[in-house]
C-alpha cells in the first residue's frame, strides 16, 4: 500500500507531501491543475519510463521519495531479496533527475538500477486508463490475468516443459555424437587392432629402451669385462692373495703376533675379491646376447613409439588410450539401442507435456467461459449491456506455460465484429471495459495500489455512479488511486484531494490539498456546477456524498 508520496522541484511542484490511506482514494481538480504531474512523479521514481525534462525549471534537480507499507508475503519482498537489499515493512523508495538529466534511485538507502525499480514497480502498482499499455491493455499479459482469475497452477507443466526440452536435447546430443563416431568408425577399428595386436604396456618403452642401450654397448665392453674377471681370478688376483696369505701363515708361529692383522686383512680381501668375481660373471652374462634378440626387441620399441607418435600420446599411455577407443567402438555397437531408448523418453517426456497443457487449457477454456459471464455482468449496470466481451483462445507454439494465445476481444454493438479493446472500444466505452475486466480479475490478495487515470473519461449520470460504486467496491480490500473529473467518482472515494495551480509572482505551482467533509461538499459541487458554487449544487454534492 502506498503510504505516501514527497516531491520536490519536480515539473511545476515546489514542495509537496501526500500521505495516503487505505480504501479509495480520490483526486480531482480543473483540468491542467497538475493532476497528471502527481502521476507522472508517481512514475518517476518507480521507474517508469516517461517525460525527459522533469526538473523545475531554476532547480538544480528534482526528487521524489514514495514510501510502501509491505504486509507479510508481499510480492515485493521476492524482489527485495534477489537484489541483496533487507526486507522490512517498510519500503523506501528515493529517486533524484539533475537538471542535466542524470538520474540516481535509492531502494532503503541502498542505490538501485532502473531495473530494480520497475521490478518492485511491477507488483507495488498497477496504472490503468486510457492510455495503459502496462496492464489489461497489453495482450502480452492476458493469458497471465486469464491463468490467476482460474487460479491456475502451472508448475506441473513448467516441469514437465522443463523435461520435454532435457529429454529431446539427450537425444539430439546422443545422435550428433554417434553420428560423429559413424564417420570415424573405419579409423577406430583399424586403430584399436593395431593397438591390441601390440599390447603396449605401462613401463615397457622404457625398460625396452635400457635393454636396447645395453644390448648396444655390450660388444664394447665385453671384452675389458672379461680382462677384469681373470685379474681377479685365480691366475690373477686371487692366486696372488691366496699366496701371500699362506707364507704369512707360515711365519706367523714365529713373529709373535705382528702378522695377525695382516692375515685378517687379507681375510677380508680375498672374501671381497669373491662378491667382486661373481658380480662379473653376472655382468658377462648378460652381455652375453644373441643379435636376433636386439632386433626384434629394437623393433617393438619403435612400434610403441611410433604407435605413440601416430596418436599422439605418450607410450605409456596407449593402454589407456586403446581403451577409450573401445569405450568409443562399443558406444557405436550399442548407440541404435541407446538411441531407441532415448527416443521413447522423448515421446514420454512429449506425452506427459501434451497431458499437462491439456489439462492447463481445458481449465484456461471454463474459466474463460466463466470471466466472459462474469465481465458482461458488470458491463449492464456500466449502460454497456448491449457490448459483448470474449476471452479468446487459439493454439500458439508450445512453451512453458501451454499452447493458448490468450486475447481479450470486444464487440461495442451486436453483430459488430470484435476486436482488440484498445481498437474497438472508444475512450468511454474502454475506461468501462476496463473497470468491469479490473473488478472481474482483482484478487483479495493481490497487495497492489490500483491506479485509475482519469477511467471514468466520457460517462456521467447514473453510469459515472456505477463507476463510482465499483471503484469503491474494489478499495474495500486494498487501495484504490483514481484521477477523476466525475463529481460521482469523487462522491465514492474515502478520502479527498483537491489538485490546484496557483500563480505567485509570475511563478506557477501546482497544490494539493486533503479535504475536509465540508470541503468536499464544495469540491463537488463545483464539478457538479462549474465556477459558480451554488446552493443547489452544494445540496446535489451532499445527497452524492450520502449515496
Amino acid at each position: 500500500m502506498l503510504r505516501s508520496l514527497e516531491i520536490r522541484d519536480l515539473l511545476i511542484i515546489d514542495r509537496l507531501s501526500l500521505d495516503f490511506q487505505p480504501g479509495l482514494n480520490v483526486l480531482t481538480g480543473e483540468t491542467g491543475a497538475g493532476k497528471s504531474i502527481l502521476l507522472d512523479a508517481l512514475g518517476f521514481v518507480l521507474g517508469w519510463r516517461g517525460r525527459a525534462e522533469l526538473v523545475r525549471q531554476g532547480a538544480t534537480q528534482g526528487e521524489v521519495t514514495a514510501e510502501f507499507q509491505l504486509a507479510p508475503g508481499h510480492p515485493a519482498r521476492t524482489v527485495l531479496d534477489e537484489a541483496g537489499i533487507e526486507t522490512e515493512d517498510e519500503l523506501i523508495l528515493r529517486r533524484i533527475n539533475t537538471a542535466d538529466g542524470r538520474k540516481t534511485a535509492w531502494v532503503n538507502d541502498r542505490r538501485v538500477t532502473g531495473e530494480v525499480l520497475r521490478a518492485l514497480s511491477d507488483r507495488l502498482v498497477e496504472l490503468h486508463g486510457q492510455h495503459d499499455d502496462r496492464g489489461l491493455l497489453n495482450p502480452r499479459g492476458h493469458r497471465q490475468l486469464l491463468d490467476a482469475y482460474a487460479a491456475i497452477d502451472l508448475a506441473p507443466l513448467r516441469s514437465a516443459w522443463t523435461g520435454r526440452g532435457a529429454a529431446r536435447k539427450a537425444l539430439a546430443d546422443a545422435e550428433a555424437a554417434l553420428a560423429q563416431v559413424r564417420a570415424e568408425e573405419d579409423f577406430l577399428r583399424h586403430a584399436v587392432a593395431e593397438l591390441d595386436k601390440l599390447d603396449p604396456q605401462p613401463g615397457e618403452e622404457a625398460t625396452l629402451d635400457a635393454r636396447r642401450r645395453l644390448m648396444q654397448a655390450a660388444g664394447r665392453i665385453r671384452q675389458d669385462v672379461q680382462r677384469a674377471w681373470q685379474a681377479l681370478s685365480a691366475e690373477g688376483a686371487e692366486g696372488l692373495i691366496a699366496d701371500a696369505r699362506r707364507w704369512l701363515e707360515g711365519a706367523a708361529d714365529k713373529a709373535e703376533g705382528v702378522l695377525e692383522d695382516p692375515l685378517a686383512a687379507l681375510g677380508r680381501a680375498l672374501t671381497e675379491l669373491g662378491e667382486a668375481q661373481a658380480g662379473v660373471e653376472s655382468a658377462l652374462e648378460k652381455l652375453d646376447f644373441n643379435p636376433a634378440e636386439l632386433e626384434a626387441l629394437e623393433e617393438r620399441l619403435f612400434a610403441i613409439r611410433a604407435l605413440a607418435r601416430k596418436h599422439g600420446v605418450l607410450p605409456d599411455d596407449l593402454g589407456a588410450f586403446a581403451q577409450g577407443l573401445r569405450q568409443r567402438l562399443e558406444a557405436l555397437d550399442g548407440g541404435a539401442r541407446n538411441l531407441a531408448a532415448l527416443a521413447r523418453a522423448v515421446a514420454e517426456a512429449d506425452a506427459a507435456y501434451d497431458a499437462a497443457a491439456a489439462v492447463v487449457s481445458d481449465r484456461r477454456s471454463q474459466a474463460a467461459g466463466r470471466l466472459d459471464e462474469a465481465v458482461m455482468a458488470e458491463l449492464a449496470p456500466l449502460k454497456m449491456e448491449r457490448a459483448v466481451f470474449t476471452t479468446d483462445i487459439v493454439p500458439a507454439e508450445p512453451g512453458p506455460e501451454g499452447r493458448d494465445q490468450v486475447t481479450f476481444l470486444v464487440a461495442t454493438n451486436p453483430g459488430a465484429p470484435a476486436g482488440p479493446l484498445d481498437r474497438i472500444a472508444s475512450g468511454g466505452e474502454l475506461s468501462r471495459f476496463l473497470l468491469a475486466l479490473k473488478v472481474c480479475l482483482t484478487g483479495d490478495d493481490s497487495g497492489l495500489t490500483l491506479i485509475f487515470d482519469e477511467i471514468d473519461h466520457g460517462v456521467g449520470g447514473a453510469t459515472a455512479d456505477a463507476v463510482g460504486r465499483r471503484l469503491k467496491a474494489l478499495a474495500e480490500s486494498g487501495q484504490v488511486l483514481v484521477v477523476t473529473h466525475s463529481p460521482q467518482v469523487a462522491a465514492r472515494g474515502a478520502h479527498h484531494w483537491r489538485v490546484e495551480k496557483r500563480v505567485t509572482d509570475d511563478v506557477t505551482t501546482s497544490t494539493v490539498t486533503a479535504l475536509a467533509e465540508a470541503d468536499r461538499v464544495d469540491e463537488i459541487a463545483r464539478m457538479l456546477s462549474g465556477d459558480t458554487v451554488t446552493d443547489a449544487a452544494r445540496e446535489a454534492a451532499r445527497a452524492l456524498l450520502a449515496g
